[in-house]
């Protein structure tokens, strides 16, 4: 915790404290947020401290970060706990590009790696299954995943088919360096822009970053437009309720900061206990964090 606070200080980057309870809670179909009785009413433990950073921004903040709890519910596992740590950062003026660099920079200064490398999803998808993740016609992507992965159900989306052929055959053909994976499908954008890339197809400008296989940080170049940024929080909120999963009250505040003028920044939310797993050569996430849910 110490080398972290340590890296952004040398790089006048402000630590800033947002709320860990919230009336508001994420729209992301794939994450559920843990419900508290507050003043009797009801809120959410934050499951990352993204909306509040970006209300700062807005509120012209500069460039800032969060080292602090987040909280997901359902999460357990070797990998996951309900309570963690999260670590979370913003630049101001940066794109996903710059972003990636400066999560090479400190993976490398607190694991001592040296080797890192970027690669697009792309790339990774033609080298090791040799399809492109972007053209390939559906049918192909769900034969891939019955050819390369033991399933238990027929997936229902192609994202779904990217996604497991993601972490349960691609993840561990990573190396054991840094590896930077950039230019995600545009399905897949979340929070992020979407641009041409150089073939002229839409690619999400986010990144994620993986060492030895173990996903470490997700970031994006931020997505500033305010009725695009409503229109996907829209779809998120219509997928929950096709899906029969819990209908959390919209996060109309973040769309007013953007309207208002976040200014052009990336992001980037690391998983500081994973971190500590790789640095002290743990296998589990219980081994790092005094009080797992179990002892809690």
């Amino acid at each position: 915790m110490a080398d972290i606070r340590r890296f952004f200080a040398e790089r006048n980057v402000l630590e800033a404290e947002v709320p860990a309870i919230s009336r508001r809670a994420t729209s992301d179909p794939h994450i559920d947020s843990i419900t508290v009785n507050c003043n009797g009413a009801p809120a959410y433990l934050a499951t990352s401290p993204e909306f509040g950073l970006k209300r700062l921004l807005a509120a012209g903040l500069g460039d800032c970060y969060s080292l602090a709890k987040a909280f997901r519910q359902g999460e357990a596992g070797g990998r996951h706990n309900p309570e963690f740590t999260m670590l979370e950062w913003y630049r101001c003026g940066w794109d996903d590009r710059q972003l990636m660099s400066e999560v090479g920079e400190l993976l490398s200064a607190v694991l001592g790696i040296r080797e890192v490398r970027s690669l697009s999803y792309r790339a990774l998808f033609r080298r090791e299954l040799q399809l492109d993740p972007h053209t390939a016609p559906d049918v192909e992507l769900l034969a891939c995943a019955a050819r390369e992965i033991e399933l238990s159900f027929e997936p229902q989306s192609r994202d779904e088919c990217l996604d497991l052929l993601m972490s349960h055959h691609l993840e561990a053909r990573m190396g054991d360096g840094i590896t930077l994976l950039y230019d995600f499908p545009a399905s897949q954008a979340a929070l992020a822009k979407v641009v041409d890339d150089e073939t002229g197809t839409p690619v999400a400008r986010r990144f994620e970053a993986y060492v030895g296989g173990l996903e470490l940080a997700n970031g994006y170049w931020e997505l500033t437009d305010a009725d695009e940024q409503r229109r996907r929080f829209e779809a998120d909120h219509r997928y929950r309720a096709r899906c029969g999963l819990v209908q959390y009250p919209f996060e109309e505040r973040l769309v007013a900061a953007l309207a208002a003028g976040m200014p052009e920044c990336a992001g980037v939310a690391l998983g500081v206990d994973r971190l500590q797993m790789l640095q002290g050569g743990y296998r589990r996430i219980e081994d790092v964090i005094a009080f797992p849910i179990e002892r809690a």
